[in-house]
């Protein structure tokens, strides 16, 4: 499925919970798991694809994880690493997050999560957090930043529009 970029108000708006777990949900997680492979991602959320669900999907190598209607419930420390966003594609800042995380949730069977990470892993929660909760990457930036950030993403839109003044292509996802 394509993913919803930069400059789409479904990326802005808040998730709804999950209220049953059932094959319409399972097909969205693996719709989204092909989905982050083919972009290529580490993280996925579903509103990224235009579903206003709470559930996102990752792999940080071990394979493919999903997580339904996720809460940080506690966080500490501090990290800074390079983050990038496959809705604000070909850019990545050095952003600063908690370093450890503690995250609960459910799997595809129901089952609880109950997960204490930190690091990696801990940024691929709190991202996809944000992007449940309507918070894109850019508003993680320092005023500066985020102005340059919005003047690139401005001219990318231009460009695009140019190569596809009707629209078709990036609806398409080609």
């Amino acid at each position: 499925m394509p993913i919803r970029i930069y400059g789409d108000p479904v990326l802005n708006v808040m998730t709804t919970e999950i209220e049953d777990i059932d094959g319409r949900v399972k097909a969205l997680a693996d719709t989204m798991i092909e989905t982050m492979y083919e972009a290529p991602g580490v993280g996925l959320a579903a509103n990224q694809i235009g579903v206003q669900k709470r559930l996102f999907v990752y792999d940080k190598g071990d394979g493919p994880v999903v997580v339904v209607n996720p809460v940080i419930v506690e966080s500490d420390g501090e990290w800074t690493y390079e983050e990038g966003c496959l809705s604000v594609p070909g850019l990545s800042w050095e952003i600063t997050r908690p370093n450890a995380i503690h995250l609960t949730g459910y799997d595809l069977d129901g089952n609880e999560i109950d997960v204490e990470t930190d690091e990696f892993e801990g940024r691929i929660f709190q991202h996809e957090m944000d992007h449940l909760n309507g918070i894109l990457l850019i508003e993680r930036l320092d005023a500066d930043q985020r102005k340059e950030a919005k003047k690139e993403l401005r001219k990318r839109r231009l460009k695009i529009a140019e190569s596809d003044p009707d629209g078709l292509h990036l609806l398409l996802g080609e």
